[in-house]
């Protein structure tokens, strides 16, 4: 039993000791999940009007995006952007941005199907409705179709925010200071190569259950 409480004990002064190192990570990691689902869904929702067209090239676009960012790792994608776009001219963009940007065009493509099947799921009734009233087909679109599809969705729009919280431990490759850059660093200036391992696990698990359970995806 003192064995127990020991180990306890010795886990709690861990945490005690460097808990700002956990929070500023934890911060970093909600910042770049959350602007990467929010960018990712206006992207998101460009292609997926694109994929819905009638137009050939503009749908062929938008499905070779989304086949490419669902067929390449979230990894190499960050590669790409961080060190791609500095070399095209964009060496302005601070390191946090970039990062940023590799996440919402990986989100993009899955909030497109996401959308889509919003779209899709909207009973085509209501469009001959709109279309009956004298609305073009854009202005359908823009005030009958889409708002009851975001609305359809929010529950999986939900969950892909709770999943790039995890996915996005990833940008820690490139020297991010999120949750699990952050969690290395404790396990370097503490030698304790496991604990801070599972102090960042308990803090993933209770941010991802929590926001699950609020957003009830």
């Amino acid at each position: 039993m003192d064995n127990i409480i020991s180990f306890f004990n010795e886990y709690l002064l861990l945490f005690i000791k460097y808990h700002r190192y956990y929070l500023r990570g934890l911060g970093t990691t909600l910042l770049v999940s959350f602007f990467g689902v929010l960018f990712g869904v206006v992207l998101g929702l460009i292609i997926a009007l694109m994929n819905l067209s009638k137009n050939k090239f503009l749908k062929s676009i938008s499905r070779s995006y989304i086949n490419f960012v669902r067929g390449t790792p979230l990894l190499v994608q960050v590669f790409i952007v961080y060190y791609g776009l500095p070399l095209l001219g964009f060496d302005f963009l601070p390191d946090l941005w970039l990062v940023i940007m590799a996440v919402s065009f990986n989100s993009a493509a899955y909030v497109a199907e996401i959308v889509r099947g919003g779209i899709q799921s909207v009973e085509k009734g209501q469009m001959e409705a709109a279309r009956s009233l004298g609305m073009p087909h854009r202005m359908a679109m823009r005030y009958v179709i889409i708002p009851q599809a975001l609305k359809n969705i929010l529950p999986a729009l939900g969950n892909e925010f709770v999943i790039l919280i995890k996915e996005s431990a990833i940008i820690s490759v490139v020297g991010i200071h999120d949750l699990m850059y952050n969690t290395d660093t404790i396990r370097g200036i503490s030698y304790r190569p496991f604990s801070p391992l599972v102090f960042a696990a308990i803090i993933y698990f209770i941010i991802t259950y929590s926001l699950t359970k609020l957003l009830n995806v």
